[in-house]
């Protein structure tokens, strides 16, 4: 559907409030019962690349 990407580049700061935030949002979507399978894929995509 979406074949268009973005890159960005984030400071370690900025990497680590964007896995927070990522991860309180799919907290959110745990305790409300739907499914986090795209949130849980974007996440680790996230957290490979801040390892580099």
């Amino acid at each position: 559907m979406f074949n268009k990407k973005t890159k960005l580049k984030l400071t370690d700061f900025e990497c680590n409030l964007l896995i927070n935030g990522m991860n309180e949002f799919r907290n959110m979507l745990l305790s409300d019962g739907i499914s986090t399978e795209d949130v849980d894929e974007l996440l680790l995509k996230i957290i490979c690349k801040s390892e580099r």
